[in-house]
């Protein structure tokens, strides 16, 4: 498939704009007239036209809401949120990384607004957890609350925002009948940026409690609730569902044993060794003498959701998610198993992740042939919604 950058990270979040046309939360024009105006590599002009763009349409969607024109409020408000989630994420390593929360913010100010006229009923709900709430999002077909419905647990992966929980399975499974529910977990959206809750393993504590609230609720059957995790979720999934048993079915966009292996691929194996050993003040030292500010602005980035300052403590953090044989042959229900050519994070992890399952299970495929290839198939949403969303009606059905 045409580059658009040599830069991994701009060229894959162009693909995530193109893709998610499918679901009308990007345009692909806006996305080509503004990469227009980034070029390759340059982070901050990414920030400024990325932050434009959005405040463009932002500006246009309270135009279209005055004049009564609510489709386009919404429509217009969607694609604000997504652009403002491409200018977030590039924020760390710019002149001012403070963005990056700032930016945030609007892209969930955009989402809310944009919730209040959604072309479905959509509830903010506050799931019980520990001693707080997590936020989150219910869909439902059309409100009805006196006929359970199969339900859909969409647990987002590291870094990504709402708005593709709406791209990458809300839209669809609304459009099957079915209920859908999004949440930010910790160290995830809202958790991180205004609650200060950072990721954990044992990521089951989460998705019971998520579970126990649903089984609250008149529209969800309680036998019907499946689970479908993307990018880091394809960790925190499996091992959730390895625990709590009440899934009827369980999607891993893609299958991740360890976490670990994206952060440690790129240390040269002196370092690894240093994990290996325990050696914290050689590691951090080492770790901190960088030159390169960009490359480390953007892995304090990446520690920030784990809630620690130590390079060795975000790589053992990272390091203890990680699924052993053991925690996967406790997963019950039937299983499906995305794996995309060219998975740039977790590259084999699908298929070892598959062939350890000893549930009912599938591995679907996805070819470079079909543009489905890179980390959850950004430019394929449409065939990945088919192939997971037949999966889970087959499921459900019996």
């Amino acid at each position: 498939m045409r580059r658009f950058y040599d830069d991994e990270g701009m060229n894959f979040a162009v693909l995530i704009s193109l893709g998610s046309a499918y679901a009308n939360t990007t345009d692909v024009g806006e996305t080509l007239a503004t990469i227009e105006r980034v070029p390759e590599g340059d982070r901050e002009a990414w920030v400024k036209e990325w932050t434009a763009t959005a405040h463009r349409l932002a500006k246009q969607a309270d135009e279209s809401r005055a004049g009564g024109h609510t489709v386009s409020a919404r429509t217009k408000l969607l694609r604000a949120s997504t652009y403002y989630d491409h200018a977030s994420a590039m924020s760390p390593g710019t002149k001012d990384p403070s963005r990056f929360t700032s930016l945030w913010e609007h892209h969930r100010d955009c989402w809310d607004r944009a919730v209040d006229i959604f072309e479905c009923p959509v509830e903010q709900v506050h799931i019980p957890y520990e001693d707080t709430t997590l936020e989150g999002y219910l869909f439902t077909p059309d409100g009805d609350t006196t006929a359970p419905r199969p339900t859909v647990i969409l647990n987002n992966g590291s870094d990504g925002p709402v708005v593709s929980q709406w791209s990458l399975g809300g839209r669809a499974a609304i459009a099957r009948g079915f209920n859908a529910i999004t949440f930010d977990g910790p160290g995830q959206g809202a958790a991180l940026h205004r609650q200060n809750l950072y990721f954990r393993a044992d990521w089951e504590h989460v998705i019971t409690p998520v579970v126990d609230w649903l089984l609250t609720r008149p529209e969800v059957d309680a036998d019907r609730i499946a689970l479908q995790g993307v990018s880091q979720g394809g960790y925190w999934a499996p091992r959730a569902a390895a625990f709590e048993h009440r899934l009827a079915a369980l999607v891993a966009d893609p299958g991740v044993m360890r976490v670990a292996s994206s952060w440690e691929a790129h240390l040269p194996k002196e370092l690894v060794q240093l994990i290996d050993d325990g050696n914290q003040g050689d590691f951090d030292a080492l770790m901190g003498a960088n030159p390169n500010q960009q490359q480390q602005a953007m892995l304090e980035w990446r520690m920030a959701p784990y809630g620690v300052t130590s390079y060795y403590d975000a790589y053992v953090a990272a390091r203890a998610m990680t699924l052993d044989a053991a925690t996967v042959e406790q997963i019950e229900c039937p299983t499906l198993v995305l794996d995309p050519d060219h998975e740039q994070f977790w590259p084999g992890q699908s298929k070892q992740f598959f062939d350890t399952l000893t549930c009912e299970k599938q591995l679907a495929r996805f070819v470079t042939e079909d543009g489905a290839d890179w980390h959850c198939e950004p430019a394929a949403q449409s065939l990945r919604d088919e192939v997971v969303f037949d999966f889970l009606e087959t499921v459900f059905a019996r």
